[in-house]
């Protein structure tokens, strides 16, 4: 990845969906004046982000607020219309905000994107701790979950 710890998270739209909608936000703008983890899967309703990676930060909600978390985001290369219904899947409300980079702008811009199984643009599977849009920790993954998941990311913010 070429996003590293001290770096500024760029201005690139991500999707969000609202009541009334997609909606774009510049991401760094949503992490703007807060503590934030984001972390990123490569698919949404793909096996492992969905048995193990998302149902970690949701169990973990609680711990990472009580860590001084202001938001948790999830983000991948997909439609903001999977990402809510991934959202709904588990019928979560605001304990996680989930984040469609629908073209891969936000992957590509800090060197995360790579070809899943000749299916296209996927977005490495990472999670970092951001303060004010500033990079404080930054794990990429190298087997399928563990070193990202929320229990070991935890252990050292």
């Amino acid at each position: 990845m070429t996003i590293q710890v001290g770096d500024t998270l760029p201005a690139v739209n991500v999707t969000t969906m609202t009541n009334e909608g997609p909606k774009p936000t510049a991401i760094n703008e949503l992490c703007s004046g807060k503590k934030v983890v984001i972390f990123a899967v490569p698919g949404a309703f793909t096996p492992t982000c969905s048995v193990q990676h998302l149902p970690g930060f949701i169990e973990n909600s609680q711990a990472l607020k009580d860590k001084g978390v202001d938001l948790v985001a999830c983000i991948s290369v997909n439609d903001p219309f999977v990402m809510d219904a991934w959202r709904r899947s588990y019928s979560l409300k605001d304990q996680i905000t989930f984040l469609a980079d629908v073209n891969g702008n936000f992957t590509k811009c800090i060197g995360a994107e790579f070809n899943w199984r000749g299916w296209g643009l996927r977005s490495k599977r990472y999670t970092m701790l951001l303060e004010n849009g500033i990079v404080k920790k930054l794990v990429e993954e190298e087997g399928k979950c563990e070193l990202t998941a929320a229990e070991n990311f935890l252990k050292d913010i």
